[in-house]
């Protein structure tokens, strides 16, 4: 799997990621999506470089113009709820894509610390030989998006898998590194160096989907 880690270059990503972070800001729902939807436009722009293009000729008041114009056979898949913002941003820029979404939790059978993946619910048009964009905001144990990969791939087998994320643990980006094809490529925004006894990340920003829907029961 190649790993693109984004925030290793300085550029306005830091500032759309300190905020994100910064608990004072975080109480503004609002501006807590428009950023991650930001992070998501940034990392698509990223990701456009390792696409596919032909080239096509431009018909101009005046003339032709001939540009290589990106393959349009993307399928985004996001993971709600959190990913909802994020694909937001992704969509942005590739606003000829295909959508699908894919539900996963957290589900604590004797309301302990351990844990295991639900997937229930699944919507998408076909993914046969498409380029595959998996969206999840926070990368943490992995889990679950090995859980979603597995239950996706029944559906069908991408040309191409990139997975986007806004944040992810250095164990996270090792696990699924076991789990996904290796020419897997994950692009994101920052990874942070660990998770804390119950699998979140530290120093990490808390829960993405409370923070942008609002606290779940």
């Amino acid at each position: 799997m190649k790993i693109h880690n984004i925030t290793t270059e300085n550029s306005i990503l830091n500032t759309f990621l300190a905020e994100i972070r910064d608990v004072s800001i975080q109480k503004d729902p609002m501006r807590f999506r428009r950023n991650i939807e930001r992070i998501g436009e940034i990392l698509g722009y990223e990701l456009s470089k390792n696409l596919e293009y032909e080239l096509k000729t431009t018909q101009t008041p005046l003339g032709e113009s001939k540009k290589h114009i990106a393959l349009n056979n993307i399928v985004l898949c996001s993971i709600l709820r959190a990913g909802l913002p994020l694909h937001n941003g992704l969509l942005n820029y590739f606003d000829h894509a295909e959508n699908a979404f894919i539900s996963a939790y957290r589900h604590h059978p004797d309301g302990k610390d351990e844990f295991e993946i639900v997937v229930e619910y699944f919507a998408s048009p076909s993914i046969e030989n498409k380029t595959l964009l998996l969206v999840d905001p926070m990368l943490a144990t992995g889990r679950s998006l090995v859980a979603v990969y597995e239950a996706i791939k029944k559906y069908g087998t991408p040309k191409k898998l990139h997975i986007v994320s806004v944040l992810g643990s250095k164990d996270g980006t090792d696990y699924i590194k076991n789990h996904f094809p290796e020419n897997t490529e994950l692009w994101i925004a920052d990874i942070d160096p660990h998770l804390n006894d119950k699998g979140y990340i530290i120093p990490g920003l808390g829960d993405a989907g409370d923070l942008a829907f609002g606290v779940k029961m």
